[in-house]
């Protein structure tokens, strides 16, 4: 198993969690973390713009690079959305076991409705 890892980043939180519940449950991704509060600072139809977006860093396998990539590219609201993926060079072997356990997609469940599950609560000033 080669574990792998994408980054793309969005412009809400509503659609970094679209794409992370997404992604987990159609088994794309062991986990997808959500890194709020990035500044991101770049050149777009010759202009110098400034956003604030959140990162999404996608733990998954290389053979799944091309259905993440599909994915993020469905529920993407960017013309041109940051996708860029990362062989793992080490890593925890317990770790790696999870994550290839985890795309299994041989134990497909349906995910829960959004209503079942429980709250994401904010992070506070301190990032806790």
């Amino acid at each position: 198993m080669s574990a792998f890892v994408v980054f793309t980043t969005v412009g809400t939180e509503e659609q970094a969690n679209l794409i992370a519940r997404e992604l987990v449950c159609r088994r794309h991704a062991a986990c997808v973390n959500i890194v709020p509060g990035i500044r991101s600072v770049y050149r777009w139809n010759g202009k110098v713009c400034r956003d604030t977006e959140f990162l999404l860093v996608i733990k998954t396998k290389d053979t799944e690079y091309a259905e993440v990539e599909a994915a993020i590219r469905e529920l993407h609201s960017y013309e041109l959305p940051e996708i860029l993926g990362f062989d793992v060079a080490k890593g925890e072997a317990n770790f790696l076991a999870w994550i290839d356990g985890a795309l299994d997609k041989s134990q497909m469940t349906p995910c829960p409705e959004d209503e079942d599950e429980e709250p994401v609560l904010p992070l506070d000033e301190t990032g806790y």
